[in-house]
C-alpha cells in the first residue's frame, strides 16, 4: 500500500502473473494490509457497479463515525477514479487526488472513512467492485457534486466523452460549500478519533 496526496488514501499496485492462459493476481490481502495500515479491514458489504462511458458517481461519503472506508477496484474497462478530502477542519480539506483504475494494471484504492469517493467511467463500458467496511445505511450517506467548480476535480470532459451523466441524487448534491455550511460533512477530528479506536482495538 503507497500513500497517496491525501491523508487517508493509499494505491495498491499487483504484481499480476501472466502466461498464454491469461492473468492471475491478488486483489487483497488482508495480513499485509494490517501490516501496512495499523488495523484489519472488516468487509461488511461487496459492492458491483457498471457503468457506460462518461458515467461519473459520487462525490460521496459517510458520517463518522463509524463512516465507510472502501477499497475499490475497476475488473473490467477503465475509470478515473477521485478521491476528496471532505473532513471539516483538515489541513487538506478541499483537496483532491485521482488516480486511473482499469483491468490492465488491476490497481485498487484505499479510502478511509470520512473522505469523498468518486469515479467517472473512461470506457464504453466499465465494473467497479468496492470492499466497505460498514453495510450501506441510507440514512448516514451523503453526497457533494462532483462537478462543484469550488472544487475543481479534473474530470476528463472531451467530446469523446459528452456530457456527464449523473443520477438525479448525485446532480441534486449540494456544492461542497453548502454542506460545510449546513454541518453535513465529517468533522476532521471524528475521523481521527475513529481511526485510533480501531487501531486500538487490534492492539
Amino acid at each position: 500500500m503507497d500513500p497517496l496526496g491525501i491523508d487517508g488514501a493509499w494505491a495498491y499496485t499487483p504484481r499480476v502473473h501472466r502466461d498464454d492462459r491469461g492473468s492471475f493476481l491478488e486483489v487483497f490481502r488482508g495480513a499485509e494490509f494490517a501490516a501496512n495500515l495499523g488495523y484489519r479491514l472488516d468487509v461488511s458489504q461487496v459492492n458491483c457497479s457498471v457503468s457506460r462511458r462518461g458515467v461519473i458517481r459520487g462525490i460521496h461519503y459517510a458520517d463518522v463515525p463509524p463512516g465507510q472506508a472502501k477499497y475499490v477496484t475497476c475488473v473490467a474497462g477503465a475509470v478515473l477514479d477521485a478521491i476528496v478530502d471532505l473532513r471539516a477542519g483538515s489541513p487538506g480539506f478541499g483537496k483532491w487526488e485521482t488516480i486511473q483504475l482499469d483491468d490492465v494494471a488491476r490497481n485498487a484504492v484505499f479510502i478511509t472513512e470520512g473522505l469523498g469517493h468518486a469515479f467517472m467511467a473512461l470506457t464504453e463500458q466499465a465494473t467497479v467492485l468496492y470492499l466497505c467496511s460498514t453495510p450501506f445505511a441510507p440514512g448516514r450517506e451523503h453526497g457533494v457534486h462532483p462537478l462543484d467548480p469550488a472544487l475543481g476535480i479534473a474530470w476528463p470532459l472531451g467530446e469523446a466523452d459528452g456530457t456527464p451523466v449523473l443520477s438525479a441524487k448525485d446532480a441534486a448534491a449540494p456544492a461542497v460549500d453548502e454542506a460545510l455550511a449546513a454541518g453535513q460533512l465529517p468533522r476532521y477530528d471524528d475521523c481521527l478519533l475513529h481511526l485510533e479506536t480501531l487501531r486500538t482495538r487490534v492492539g
